[in-house]
């Protein structure tokens, strides 16, 4: 019975080795690589978390530069967000709060550089949205009528196409364009919530240009 066993697990261990002859190195290699990866990925986290920790630092460094009044410093603090974090959403973040300290001070070019850089580079499409809206009135305010309107003119998120078609109006009928500014703003004010303070706003431009958007909306809202 014990020489039955015997030769019985010498053909099991004989089976063993030959499979393991002829995948072993497959099975090897397919652990490595699952191993690899989940290394990796717990690797790549850490690395996020991290970026994410010292990237909030800078950022707190860019404010108080900010507060600071300190035109030299938040130069220095934003290029080093810039140069070092520019996949976080804290260097968006920067970027915008950057500009409107330029601004504040006079400092246009700054002002449309910073902005320009958060449209271009923001990893979030919300960031790149308000920098556009942003650049635009900026660009508005210069005359750069026809940059402005290219800036606003692409895809939004829905969040913010009610606000990029209201800013497409502004720069419409600075043109002396009212009757494409009035549909713009017809654009916007329905887009808009009703209880959007904003959408008032909008209702004034188009009272403006001899238009009274309630009727209009009432009428379409009824089945």
């Amino acid at each position: 019975m014990a020489q039955h066993l015997d030769l019985e697990e010498q053909e099991q261990l004989a089976e063993i080795k030959h499979f393991w002859k002829q995948y072993g190195d497959l099975i090897t290699w397919v652990l490595i690589a699952v191993f690899g990866a989940v290394a990796a990925w717990n690797g790549y986290q850490y690395w996020q978390g991290k970026q994410a920790s010292q990237a909030a630092v800078m950022y707190e460094e860019v404010e108080r530069a900010v507060q600071s009044g300190d035109a030299a410093r938040v130069d220095r603090s934003l290029s080093d967000m810039k140069e070092r974090f520019s996949s976080t959403v804290y260097a968006s973040q920067a970027g915008l709060l950057a500009a409107r300290s330029y601004y504040d001070k006079g400092n246009v070019d700054a002002a449309r550089a910073a902005l320009t850089w958060v449209a271009d580079k923001a990893s979030d499409e919300g960031y790149q949205a308000i920098a556009k809206l942003r650049l635009a009135g900026i660009l508005l305010e210069t005359q750069a009528y026809d940059e402005a309107l290219r800036l606003v003119s692409g895809p939004f998120l829905k969040d913010f196409s009610a606000l990029a078609a209201d800013r497409r109006g502004d720069i419409l009928l600075a043109q002396g364009k009212k009757a494409e500014a009035r549909a713009e703003y017809e654009k916007a004010y329905k887009a808009l919530d009703e209880r959007a303070e904003y959408r008032r706003l909008v209702e004034v431009k188009l009272n403006a240009l001899g238009l009274d958007p309630k009727p209009a909306v009432d009428s379409e809202s009824k089945p």
